[in-house]
């Protein structure tokens, strides 16, 4: 009879979901119970908040809330104080972001209870790699939705639509910032008629609590001015940034700052002129002092001529500690390469001791699958923010190291590069709508479990249907041994089945020149500089594979401190994740589970095809609680996976062998593709 049970629940189930196109996010509507709002004060952002109350309240009807602005001492930056009835903040933000905290709540079934809830980091931003031309650099979902190239300086009322959508999915997971347009900018961004656009973006995003920034080319002054250099110590060089901004906040009073990549991949820079990075930074942060802007500088620096590109970012930055500006705050990607699917924390974490850093991610899937992929990126973050550094002893964690826990910093900041363009479900694949929700809440709270932040998205996007509601007991457990237990764990192993099938033991930059989609092992065009191609990076021969970074190779070891220095630079002690990360070993290393260096890899590379193979059959098994529109797209995506991930397995190993010389294990699945026609098919994509 419970099988029965089940058989016509779900028969039903599938009949009351209706096609869902993803745009709503984790902010589906549901029946709204009625509430009575208590409020003293009146800004558009409580405004905003009384709005969210009515429209989501899941609580007792006709209950009354009480939102209170005071002054508490126990609240840091926008803050909040939450009880089940209501809500109380320092500022209209946190009311805002307490509201939010209040239905999110509800709406999973997770207790409210008296307590303060301040966020980890005081800015919260994106960062839109965004063009002026509407066109998005490692954007998989569309085009901008800031940004166009017809009609560029027309605003629609659906882009105040859009604008409102964007602001409002941001302040609900905590999100008080965004960089509108790409690092690699172009200098017209600073005209008028784009500046008069910003005005406007800026005005539907003011009231969610959210300031804009913009991203400079540091060649402006000679560019734009016209003048006859950018030298950030020529006098006329910063007396044109000085106008400029002066004329910025002229039009966007609240403009938050300026993020600036300089002196990096061919970007001009403080370098060109025989300066510093901090001589660049804190000419642009005099200007923007008397306007409580900031400048978000990035460590993303490296030149060809350095023996190894893992160091490049310490090496160029460390010396300056201590020499910026306080309203500078230095942005480290989260390892020391690119937003590699595996990389140890950039050692500049922690290391920086008199300097503000905050931790740069990348929420869009550069070199994780595009939009193709389903890989949940919190476990990421996660292992990340949570690596201790050792720098103040144990416990120095790069999230303690970074928020201000262990360092005064007068500002403290975290980036997440976005994954935002005009698909009707904003990220391009419906999954990758939790790494954006993610982001946002380990933003505001470092210390939130992956597990957590799945299992919520889940509830968020796929329960809370009306529609969908049987209201039984029945149902809700059906729903969540059926759907969210499977479903989260799928979310949880995606990224550990990524690196598997991508980059395992610490491989790394290996991609296709296309993109960085699928394999490229092999990419080395004659003339390329080193480091862009992967061989560089994976250092393969008939004596073994891996990059030698330990004391006795390019000492990047010892930029970590101890007791990591020591550990990495053994590989008796080197966790196995980053073996050949730190290591050059040979092909018959015997690894921890007595296999060899080259059977290991390639039972990793096969363990993330079954992992992926497995997550099909997760998908399909859950039909019944989706509706057919997000279904089929996570079907046929998962499926695209598939053929990928077995194309990274075949190519990767049918290229290693080649200096290997041993064969695949027989336990394990053989080739379906050659070598040639992979390495063919990759060039003509390429030349393409």
């Amino acid at each position: 009879m419970k099988h029965l049970f089940s058989v016509c629940c779900s028969l039903f189930i599938t009949t009351l979901l209706f096609a869902q196109d993803g745009h709503e996010l984790w902010l589906r509507s549901s029946k709204s119970q009625p509430v009575n709002i208590v409020c003293s004060k009146k800004t558009p952002t409580l405004s905003v908040a009384m709005d969210e109350l009515r429209r989501g309240w899941q609580g007792k009807s006709g209950a009354t809330i009480t939102l209170t602005i005071t002054k508490e001492k126990a609240l840091k930056y926008d803050g909040f104080k939450l009880s089940e009835n209501a809500v109380q903040a320092n500022n209209d933000k946190g009311i805002l972001y307490g509201v939010y905290e209040l239905l999110r709540r509800q709406q999973t079934g997770e207790n409210i209870t008296s307590e303060v809830n301040n966020p980890s980091y005081e800015t919260r931003i994106l960062n839109h790699w965004d063009n002026p031309d509407g066109s998005v650099e490692r954007g998989y979902a569309g085009h901008s939705i800031f940004w166009r190239k017809d009609e560029a300086f027309t605003v629609t009322s659906q882009d105040k639509k859009l604008w409102q959508e964007y602001a409002r999915a941001n302040a609900s997971v905590g999100i008080n910032g965004t960089v509108l347009n790409n690092v690699n900018a172009a200098p017209q961004i600073l005209n008028a008629d784009y500046l008069n656009r910003v005005k406007v973006i800026a005005e539907i995003l003011r009231p969610y609590g959210m300031k804009v920034y913009l991203s400079v080319k540091f060649s402006s002054p000679a560019l734009l001015g016209k003048l006859k250099t950018s030298d950030p110590l020529d006098p006329e060089v910063i007396a044109w940034w000085k106008a400029k901004i002066k004329e910025i906040y002229s039009i966007v009073p609240d403009f938050g700052g300026l993020l600036v990549k300089a002196s990096s991949e061919g970007q001009p820079g403080p370098q060109d002129f025989g300066r510093t990075h901090a001589d660049g930074a804190n000419m642009l942060a005099d200007a923007l002092k008397p306007y409580g802007g900031i400048v978000m500088w990035r460590a993303f620096v490296y030149s060809p001529n350095d023996k190894d590109r893992a160091k490049q970012a310490y090496n160029e930055f460390m010396p300056l500690d201590g020499q910026f500006r306080d309203n500078v705050i230095i942005q480290v990607k989260n390892g020391p390469i690119d937003f590699q699917p595996r990389e140890p924390f950039s050692p500049l974490f922690g290391a920086m001791k008199n300097t503000s850093v905050m931790p740069e991610f990348q929420i869009t899937q550069e070199y994780l699958g595009h939009a193709t992929h389903l890989v949940f990126l919190a476990p990421m973050w996660e292992e990340c923010l949570q690596s201790d550094t050792y720098q103040k002893g144990e416990g120095s964690t790069v999230a303690r190291c970074t928020d201000g826990s262990i360092y005064q910093q007068n500002h403290t900041a975290i980036a997440g590069v976005a994954n935002i363009g005009l698909d009707a479900n904003w990220c391009g694949h419906h999954f990758a709508q939790a790494n954006w929700y993610a982001f946002g809440r380990l933003a505001w709270n470092v210390n939130l479990k992956s597990e957590q932040i799945a299992e919520e998205w889940l509830r968020l996007t796929f329960y809370n249907d009306s529609s969908a509601r049987t209201g039984s007991s029945d149902y809700n457990a059906s729903w969540t041994n059926d759907f969210l237990k499977p479903v989260k764990q799928m979310m949880l192993d995606s990224r550990e089945a990524a690196v598997n099938y991508m980059t395992p033991l610490g491989l790394h930059h290996i991609m296709s020149a296309n993109e960085h989609y699928g394999p490229g092992p092999w990419w080395a065009p004659k003339g390329m500089r080193a480091d862009w191609t992967p061989p560089y990076y994976h250092q393969a021969s008939v004596i073994g594979i891996g990059f030698d970074r330990t004391t006795k190779g390019s000492d990047a070891v010892e930029q970590y401190h101890q007791p990591l220095a020591s550990q990495f630079n053994d590989p008796a002690t080197c966790p196995e994740k980053f073996l050949l990360w730190f290591h050059h070993l040979p092909w018959n290393y015997t690894m921890k589970s007595g296999r060899t260096l080259w059977d290991e890899l390639c039972y990793d590379y096969d363990k993330g095809v079954q992992q992926v193979r497995s997550f099909q059959k997760t998908w399909d098994k859950v039909q019944p609680y989706v509706d057919s529109t997000r279904f089929t797209a996570v079907q046929r995506s998962l499926r695209s996976q598939c053929q990928n991930a077995i194309l990274w397995k075949d190519a990767c190993l049918l290229y290693f062998q080649q200096f290997s010389r041993m064969p695949i294990p027989y336990a394990l699945e053989r080739p379906v593709n050659n070598l040639d026609e992979i390495i063919k098919n990759d060039s003509r994509r390429t030349a393409e």
